[in-house]
């Protein structure tokens, strides 16, 4: 019986239903790296305005304030899906995509930026929810496929997003055409604009190609389980999770790295736009969408091509420690950049960056998947855990960037503009270091 209810379900969701799941995920994406290229360059413009000094503080707030808010709803919207059902809920999150992007575009104060930033991560809450939909509708043999379809969907929305930003920033100062228009006045208006148009087509797709994936009967009738409840159940689960050996320090491991890398989130842009005479390298919203899409382009083919190889000869913890160590170097190379062959260095910088997360993150994930189920711990608990985990790590980062680079900026020494990125090197070698506390050998992870 339990079949046939599936059976149908299964059947309705077609090509249609998993390429609105992919472009719900990827819009998200999109939105979260769209602004990454001008972000900077619109807080500078909007705190002069209000005679602020602190920018970097304020990017930082910028930056976190849409992980801070995805990491908050996210067991709200999902708890909402189990209720009345997954279409209903995606589809609210891309109305909440379409009003929130055009209002950041809009955005003439610091405030209204970080409001509408906020909420635009509130309604992105809901990749949980699509993950929920593939898993109602998939056998276990689809499974896998269809999530690494949520997978490849990040990667290329992150690559998308940072290219289209910067290209499309300021337009009136490079075509005519917009020249005494609201583009003009609201010179980062045209990427929201698109990324909000880009979310009315998924909208239409998904009420025409998204069927429900949870039958009636299936649906929960529960209403006790509060946010609190939830907030106090995941922390619980960290809590016991960190408390195991092997488990624990991959966990601490993942952590620490996640921290290091989304320090750079906000302070690479900042240190890029710098005028050439204060150490920076002047570039353009273009120059850094550029470098972003080649950090996504790059993140793609690894995690593509070269990981499995590279797994099969080395094993997953080498390739895991590799990693952080190729990260780590990239990061802390960042601010000696030289304006001689600027381009050529950037790309070596940023592509062993890139290279670096590329392999440490499916290792991450393939170790604690590996260490799960030689360790007996239910796998949905450990998932569950590192993730809640690596969203403080996300939301952390950023505040704790954005906040060294306005205190040591205007510095000289020991500590000045260089130090954020010194911080990120740091933490990536600290990963390194930790990592050599999880035991796990290749021949254990080739009988996985």
């Amino acid at each position: 019986m339990d079949d046939d209810v599936h059976a149908p379900s299964t059947l309705d969701a077609g090509k249609g239903a998993l390429v609105v799941l992919f472009l719900v995920t990827m819009i998200d994406m999109i939105g979260f790296g769209i602004v990454i290229p001008f972000l900077t360059y619109l807080v500078e413009d909007l705190a002069a305005d209000q005679n602020i000094t602190s920018t970097g503080i304020w990017v930082g707030l910028l930056m976190t304030s849409y992980s801070a808010a995805q990491f908050l709803f996210s067991p709200i919207w999902g708890g909402l899906s189990d209720r009345i059902g997954r279409r209903p809920v995606l589809m609210i999150g891309l109305v909440g995509n379409t009003v929130f992007f055009t209002m950041f575009g809009l955005a003439n104060t610091l405030l209204m930026a970080l409001v509408a930033r906020f909420l635009a991560g509130v309604f992105n809450g809901n990749i949980a929810v699509a993950r929920a939909y593939i898993g109602d509708v998939s056998t276990p043999k689809q499974l896998a496929t269809r999530m690494g379809l949520i997978g490849a969907a990040f990667g290329l929305g992150f690559t998308i997003g940072p290219f289209l930003g910067g290209e499309l920033s300021a337009p009136a100062e490079r075509w005519d055409v917009f020249a005494g228009t609201v583009l003009e006045t609201h010179p980062y208006l045209l990427p929201c604009l698109l990324a909000s148009v880009l979310s009315i087509v998924s909208l239409l797709l998904a009420f025409r190609y998204l069927p429900e994936s949870l039958v009636p009967e299936a649906r929960s009738t529960r209403t006790t389980k509060t946010w609190t409840a939830t907030m106090k159940r995941t922390a619980s689960n960290v809590q016991r999770m960190l408390g195991t050996k092997n488990i624990g320090s991959l966990m601490w491991v993942t952590f620490l790295y996640m921290f290091g890398f989304t320090v750079m989130h906000a302070v690479f842009i900042l240190y890029t736009q710098m005028d050439p005479s204060t150490g920076g390298l002047g570039f353009s919203e273009a120059d850094n969408g550029r470098i972003f899409a080649l950090i996504g382009i790059l993140g793609i083919i690894t995690q593509g091509g070269l990981i499995g190889p590279l797994t099969r000869k080395f094993g997953s913890l080498f390739i895991l420690r590799f990693g952080s160590v190729l990260s780590g170097i990239g990061l802390i190379l960042i601010p000696y950049s030289t304006l001689d062959f600027v381009w050529a260095w950037m790309i070596f910088i940023t592509g062993g960056i890139a290279i670096g997360n590329g392999l440490f993150q499916p290792s991450s994930s393939t170790l604690l998947t590996s260490l799960a189920r030689r360790d007996d711990y239910e796998l949905g608990a450990v998932m569950g855990s590192q993730e809640s985990l690596s969203s403080f790590a996300r939301i952390l980062g950023p505040l704790t960037g954005g906040y060294v680079w306005t205190i040591t900026v205007d510095r000289t020494g020991f500590f000045d503009y260089h130090t954020a990125f010194h911080i990120c090197g740091v933490l990536m070698m600290l990963a390194f270091l930790l990592s050599f506390k999880v035991e796990f050998s290749d021949a254990e992870q080739t009988s996985q």
